[in-house]
């Protein structure tokens, strides 16, 4: 499955790294939106004598999530389904049936259409006097989303010894958080990457993109015990337009009215989950509830993708880098997201099904025309005959 991330977020990372400085402010509509998502990726084999052996997780794609916020359908696939089934974070993923091996010179290319039905949503009203403490946080919670595995690196004895510097002795867990926040705001600098990074090299570098920042401010949270998890998703950009190569020309993406993105989604009591957005909280940067209260997944035009809450997409990906140019193979991958004047998915979907009906109408009535005209030619052949 760790393959399933590299392929699969590959085409995130380096989308969120092209498309963020091109965001426009979102501008909320009321009531339910719906969108159409397309994503073609093609695999190229340029190389003379080298098979490219695809595997399972090549064949792999994202189901999106649904929620009270959000309802996607895949409607559109390109080849067979193989299978539905869920990663190791619980993510609904599909595979697709086709060929195992690409043969030199060969390319192979396959496109997926999602149906997106996006709900006006809202967060409570949060203040650091309602906020509980650490010790409001259940164990359960902790077992399962402070583990500090792979890319959580809560053992690294300088992320802890600055996670508790930031803290100091607060057990307020809004305001611990907020502390994370405005501190990393002060010292981390945005800046894309083409492949993530770990906490420790953003912390030391004092530069990171969207999902960069949001792996160190849960690495902080999980050192404190704080449940947090990190989450991307796509969000509708009516003037957004890319296309960009990265990993020496390996591989280019194409991005039309979409922005991929990244953001923190952190425990805090008696509220539950809430997510952080730290380099695109519409609020601007002036207060650190900001990257909580006017976060982009609050809006009706973020579609949330996936959940990264064990995994370690972090190596995964830069192992799949050097696959990719090692080996001297290629990926063409094109994303578009439409809005649709439909405010009823249930309308899109009868929609589909009555144009789908009226086609077997109109087929059947063809083929009763053509049978019932060969029909009386032939009566008419055998009556003259006789």
């Amino acid at each position: 499955m760790e393959k399933i991330i590299a392929v699969s977020f590959v085409l995130f990372v380096l989308l969120a790294s092209f498309t963020f400085y091109s965001f426009t402010m979102l501008e909320s509509k009321t009531g339910d939106v719906s969108y159409i998502i397309r994503s073609t990726v093609t695999f190229s084999n340029k190389e003379d004598k080298k098979f490219w052996n695809l595997t399972e997780e090549d064949r792999t794609v994202s189901l999106f999530m649904n929620n009270t916020w959000q309802t996607v359908h895949l409607i559109n696939h390109s080849y067979p389904l193989q299978n539905i089934t869920e990663d190791d974070d619980g993510n609904p993923i599909a595979v697709l049936q086709f060929q195992s091996e690409l043969n030199p010179g060969e390319n192979i290319s396959y496109s997926v259409t999602y149906q997106v039905l996006s709900r006006p949503r809202s967060l409570p009203l949060i203040t650091e006097e309602k906020s509980g403490a650490l010790a409001n946080i259940t164990q359960d919670l902790r077992q399962k989303y402070c583990k500090g595995d792979d890319t959580w690196q809560i053992e690294n004895q300088m992320i802890k010894e600055q996670a508790h510097s930031i803290a100091h002795n607060q057990t307020n867990v809004l305001k611990i958080v907020k502390g994370f926040i405005g501190w990393i705001w002060r010292n981390i600098t945005y800046e894309p990457h083409e492949v993530p990074m770990y906490a420790n090299q953003t912390l030391l570098s004092g530069k990171g993109d969207c999902d960069d920042q949001a792996i160190l401010l849960i690495t902080f949270c999980r050192i404190l015990g704080i449940p947090s998890y990190l989450q991307i998703g796509c969000m509708y950009l009516s003037r957004q337009y890319s296309n960009e190569t990265s990993w020496d020309g390996h591989v280019t993406n194409v991005a039309r009215q979409v922005g991929w993105h990244g953001w923190a989604v952190v425990y805090v009591p008696p509220w539950g989950w809430l997510p952080v957005d730290l380099t695109y909280p519409k609020g601007g940067f002036g207060n650190p509830l900001n990257a909580i209260e006017t976060a982009v997944v609050s809006d009706t035009r973020t579609i949330q993708y996936m959940n990264i809450s064990e995994r370690d997409y972090v190596a995964s990906s830069w192992a799949y880098r050097d696959f990719i140019t090692e080996n001297g193979f290629y990926i063409y991958a094109e994303d578009e997201m439409i809005w649709t004047s439909r405010q009823n998915l249930g309308e899109i979907i009868v929609e589909r099904w009555v144009q789908r009906i009226l086609i077997i109408i109109i087929v059947t009535t063809c083929v009763i025309i053509v049978v019932y005209t060969y029909v009386s030619r032939a009566e008419k052949m055998r009556l003259r005959n006789s």
